[in-house]
């Protein structure tokens, strides 16, 4: 039962910054939604249906199955901002040096997952808007 617990509380944390990351650029959105969807199956089934039936957020999860994947583009795109984000943040903002040094590590892990181990969609995609959602779905063609 405590482990319950620890995904559930884990997943809510992933949950926030995969909200958070629909609105600040840089942050990712489908890869916390899916640490989340595991975490919560895992803990609570209630939650994980929850989750995958949202109507603002069960689509990420859906599109990544459907589509085996993300798509080459939306990759490229996502690690391009990330580094400028990274970048702009250990230039500007951040003034201690160990902190820099997380930040750019964190960056550096950040990118394996995503170039190395979030699967490759390489089917033909819809195009999609720069947050990763389908212009076809949202209505904005």
């Amino acid at each position: 039962m405590p482990l319950k617990v620890l995904f559930i509380f884990a997943g809510t944390l992933s949950l926030v910054l995969g909200v958070l990351g629909i609105f600040v650029p840089g942050l990712p959105t489908t890869p916390f939604l899916l640490l989340t969807a595991g975490l919560y199956a895992r803990g609570s089934e209630r939650l994980y249906r929850m989750l995958v039936s949202n109507k603002y957020l069960g689509h990420y999860i859906h599109r990544y199955r459907s589509q085996k994947g993300i798509t080459k583009r939306v990759k490229i795109r996502s690690i391009i901002l990330m580094w400028v984000m990274i970048g702009i943040s250990t230039v500007f903002f951040i003034q201690s040096l160990p902190v820099r040094l997380i930040v750019i590590i964190v960056g550096v892990v950040g990118t394996a997952v995503m170039g190395f181990i979030i699967p490759t969609y390489r089917g033909s995609a819809p195009c999609e808007d720069s947050q990763g959602i389908s212009m076809a779905r949202s209505g904005r063609n």
